[in-house]
């Protein structure tokens, strides 16, 4: 049979050893996620044995399927994919729409996988499908889990060919790591990718209803669960803690369960469930070993000694055992114990038809024929001792049996009483948490709701206030909530409206500011500062000797009666002395420590009076009155000490400096405290 195939009721062991099946009184429930098993439960009705479906895990696509694409839209940057079970190979080519890659090796942990892969069509000889036992011909003895893989890879790809390779695990949102870790260590580059998520289902009444009835006291019907994931069976221990009685969680932990793998049987093992049984990986070993659990629940004559009768009838009269959830009712034949927990790592391999292990077996069939007799003979020895004494206690056996059974019946009375209890404790609870969200519901009324819608407006007018300064806006934030309060008439609504009419007023009142103007002339006035000449910086212009223009000698000798010689001599003098008047200019420095300012430390005047202007500008908008008068004065004061006070550039700087200083008189801003305090006792009743 191929892998993750499913096996047919022929393949499956007889129920009357003619390969007709006869039907079973065990019912199995079926944990695995919704239509993930369709096909056992047909090969299970086949065999008449019903099953419930009963799933403890939801399958879903990842929350975030940008990752899963990303990987497969360059599967050539990998030398090997591993996908760790079936769902996550059918989410990642629901994602996937380009033909698989036939030189990429697939690595996949069991059967159930390679299916999968077949149905998407990667399936040997075309592709490279690597899994635990695929290369045996009889696999009932292989592991199927991280550790087979790993050492499947390693036996067909050689120790060292993940070396410096990138591998590339599609799995589940968390999971095991122990794979990749194993890869990491050979050398892998290994890059993990969720596929799908895991979720909590939450059942339907239908399906607790049959759970209920299988776990219940008056049940008759034995069962078994199929747990096929360690994160399913706590999901079981969560909902039966949530959902089943005290005595039903009882029955729960001594039912059978199946698990395909001994790592979910020490979970479960760990959890409080006795009864244990490990199948294997594959519907069809699950489906034998289920079957296998079923046989001892049909009804067969079986002959026996009458010293053998004897004995039963004298344990069963000795030893009452109540019944309990998912045993079967007493026949003439003793019913065997569930199967104890046998990792499949230690089953025996099916025996193979040759001729000493038939030999070994007919010996062995004879011994066991000879010890039979032997030991029956002991047994009749024994009968016809103990039966004296059996005689002697038959009295006091009835008595205890009668009072244990009033005893266990007393029990299951209270038993019952105290789960309607409960149930009627639950609903009542209900029932006054819902009158409670009634009545709070009730309570809102208009006036509340528009109080709500009031506060929220005034908190954020009140935020934008503080931040912008913007009264305006402010002022009709408080003129639309005292417009919505308006239509009630409420003691309590009314002085809410007076608290905003006082904060009308109080806005009315305040002055406006325009903090964006000021702010800007600090901006103009910090660009200008590298353009403004220090003190003894300004450009002198070139000088140029002149004098006026010289007078006609004999004109002026005739018109003064001087002679020609002394005219002529003033003008040279006259001339002279206005030229060398033009070589010389006089400048006037009122502050002295101008001049001791080197002509290198320039730059870090004029940088300390920038950030003085920066400091400004973060204490206007900051509103920080003190530290912006303290900056605003230092930056004038260093511009009239170290700059060109007749410079027309750094006149017009003090003068953007003296602007915002006489504009910023009113940066403090009214709050809306009083028509929030309103709001606030109003909602708190105060």
């Amino acid at each position: 049979m191929a892998a993750g195939s499913n096996p047919t009721p022929e393949a499956l062991p007889s129920r009357d050893g003619a390969g007709a099946s006869h039907a079973t009184h065990l019912t199995v429930v079926l944990t695995r996620p919704a239509g993930q098993s369709d096909a056992l439960a047909k090969t299970l009705h086949d065999a008449g044995v019903a099953t419930v479906e009963f799933p403890l895990i939801d399958i879903a696509a990842a929350d975030d399927e940008a990752p899963l694409r990303a990987a497969l839209a360059s599967l050539d940057r990998y030398a090997l994919v591993v996908f760790v079970s079936p769902n996550a190979v059918d989410y990642a080519f629901a994602s996937h729409d380009a033909i698989w890659p036939h030189a990429l090796p697939v690595g996949v942990v069991g059967p159930g996988s390679v299916a999968a892969l077949a149905k998407h069509g990667v399936e040997a000889p075309a592709y490279q499908v690597i899994s635990p036992g695929a290369s045996a011909d009889d696999n009932d003895g292989a592991r199927f889990d991280s550790e087979a893989l790993y050492a499947a890879l390693e036996t067909l790809l050689g120790e060292n060919a993940f070396e410096g390779k990138r591998v590339l695990i599609v799995r589940g949102d968390g999971g095991r790591e122990w794979l990749a870790e194993r890869l990491r260590e050979a050398g892998a580059e290994v890059e993990t990718v969720a596929a799908y998520r895991r979720l909590v289902p939450d059942p339907s009444i239908g399906a607790w209803s049959r759970i209920h009835a299988l776990l219940s006291d008056e049940s008759k019907t034995p069962h078994a669960w199929l747990v096929t994931s360690s994160e399913g069976v706590r999901n079981l221990a969560e909902l039966a803690h949530d959902h089943l009685t005290t005595n039903e969680q009882a029955h729960l932990k001594r039912a059978m369960f199946v698990a395909p793998h001994p790592r979910i049987a020490e979970t479960a093992r760990a959890l409080g469930f006795d009864s244990i049984t490990v199948s294997g990986a594959g519907d069809e070993r699950i489906a034998r070993t289920l079957l296998s659990l079923a046989t001892p629940f049909e009804v067969q004559p079986v002959q026996s000694n009458p010293a053998q009768e004897r004995m039963s009838d004298t344990n069963a009269s000795t030893t009452p055992t109540p019944p309990t959830s998912g045993s079967a009712p007493r026949s003439a034949t003793a019913l065997p114990p569930n199967q104890p927990f046998t990792p499949y790592e230690m089953q025996q391999a099916k025996p193979r038809g040759n001729t000493l292990l038939w030999v070994v077996i007919a010996l062995v069939f004879f011994a066991a024929v000879a010890g039979g007799i032997a030991l029956n003979r002991r047994i009749i020895k024994l009968d016809q001792q103990l039966s004296h004494r059996q005689q002697a206690n038959d009295s006091q056996t009835a008595e205890l049996r009668v009072k244990t059974e009033q005893a266990v019946a007393s029990v299951r009375q209270a038993d019952a009483q105290l789960a309607q209890l409960e149930g009627k404790l639950a609903d009542a609870q209900n029932a006054q948490q819902a009158l409670q969200q009634q009545y709070a519901d009730l309570a809102r009324n208009r006036d509340d709701w528009t109080m709500a819608e009031v506060g929220q407006m005034l908190s954020a007018a009140s935020e934008q206030l503080q931040l912008t300064g913007n009264t305006q806006l402010a002022l009709f934030a408080l003129q639309s909530a005292d417009t919505r309060l308006a239509a009630s008439d409420g003691a309590q609504v009314l002085a809410v409206r007076k608290a905003i009419a006082q904060d009308v007023d109080k806005l009315k009142s305040a002055p406006s500011t325009d903090l964006t103007g000021l702010a800007i002339k600090l901006d103009n006035a910090i660009d200008q500062i590298d353009q403004l000449p220090l003190s003894g910086e300004a450009p002198i212009a070139h000088a140029t000797p002149h004098a006026s223009t010289p007078k006609d000698v004999d004109r002026v000798a005739a018109a003064t009666g001087e002679p020609k010689w002394k005219v002529w001599w003033k003008q040279l003098v006259a001339g002279i002395g206005e030229q060398l008047t033009s070589l010389v200019q006089v400048r006037r420095i009122d502050h002295a420590d101008a001049m001791l300012v080197a002509p290198d430390q320039g730059y870090f005047v004029r940088e300390n009076l920038k950030m003085r202007l920066l400091s400004a500008r973060l204490a206007l908008l900051a509103r920080n009155q003190t530290t912006l008068k303290s900056d605003l004065h230092a930056a004038d004061n260093a511009l009239a000490r170290y700059f060109d006070a007749s410079s027309k550039q750094v006149q017009t700087v003090r003068d953007l400096v003296k602007q915002v200083d006489d504009g910023s008189g009113a940066v403090d801003v009214p709050n809306l405290d009083t028509s929030l305090q309103a709001v606030h006792q109003y909602r708190t009743r105060g």
